[in-house]
């Protein structure tokens, strides 16, 4: 966050780059949901980058502890998030193995454009929802033999699924789910015998942790609405209570008047008689 122009204006993609990172500093333990809260309601009621700039000061971003900075220059948007995600070069890893054991490959690896997996006896998970992607088509290979795979996508990514299964099975479910502008598209091909090949479609936890606060928030709205209501409800009640003891003020000076006159005329009435005895 920038200190050079504290008095400028933030704009929403500032902010919402702010609340990613509370959201990551969230889900590892860095704040709890009560620091969370407070601190996102204050990124979110910020107007300038004076104000944004002491919210995560105290917390490391991308492995290291610089506070992020707010670029100054507002640069075109990039096709969504996945622009930055087709990295090109070579895959952190191509190949993975388990007999009678497991693997996983899962958090911020690169796939390569061909990655392959075998499984004997064991089983192995290929998380996909953090990844990195060596090219925009990339194929995972899968041999499942009395074992088991599980490939993990992340929603927006095209899936096409080209495996067989012999007496096992080859999850089709998610093959031919339209993807997402510029996402990439994963190709899931392989070969399960008494075993099987998993192919499920997960939201990140960043994403788990947006929808969960989304859901807050409807929740809160709906809350802040019914209180409208009672506070509505309340004021027509005062205002028929208002209005119901005026009514009655209003018969109580009737009858003093009604009463007033009655003792006037007895009043008229005594004196003629005594006038009238005279």
């Amino acid at each position: 966050m920038t200190d050079d122009a504290p008095e400028l204006r933030a704009s929403d993609a500032d902010r919402e780059r702010v609340a990613e990172v509370l959201r990551d500093a969230l889900a590892e333990g860095r704040l709890d949901m009560t620091e969370f809260e407070e601190r996102l309601d204050a990124t979110y009621s910020a107007r300038t980058y004076g104000e944004l700039a002491p919210i995560t000061r105290d917390l490391p971003v991308g492995g290291g502890v610089v506070t992020p900075r707010v670029s100054m220059t507002k640069e075109p948007a990039a096709d969504g998030d996945w622009a930055g995600r087709v990295t090109g070069g070579e895959g952190s890893s191509s190949w993975a193995v388990a007999v009678m054991s497991g693997f996983q490959r899962k958090g911020r690896w690169t796939v390569p454009k061909r990655f392959n997996s075998f499984a004997f006896w064991g089983g192995g998970e290929i998380d996909l929802r953090d990844a990195y992607f060596a090219d925009r088509e990339v194929v995972i290979n899968c041999v499942a033999i009395m074992g088991g795979v599980d490939v993990i996508v992340p929603p927006g990514v095209e899936v096409l699924v080209r495996g067989v299964g012999v007496m096992g099975d080859f999850d089709h479910r998610e093959s031919g789910v339209p993807g997402e502008a510029g996402a990439p598209r994963v190709i899931v091909t392989g070969f399960a015998f008494w075993g099987g090949v998993g192919v499920r479609r997960k939201l990140t936890r960043a994403e788990k942790l947006r929808a969960r606060e989304e859901r807050r928030q409807e929740k809160l709205d709906r809350r802040a609405g019914r209180g409208e209501v009672r506070s509505s409800t309340r004021e027509e009640l005062a205002d028929a209570h208002h209005s119901m003891i005026e009514g009655h003020r209003e018969m109580v000076r009737g009858l003093r008047d009604e009463r007033r006159e009655e003792r006037e005329l007895r009043r008229e009435e005594r004196d003629r008689r005594k006038r009238g005895e005279d």
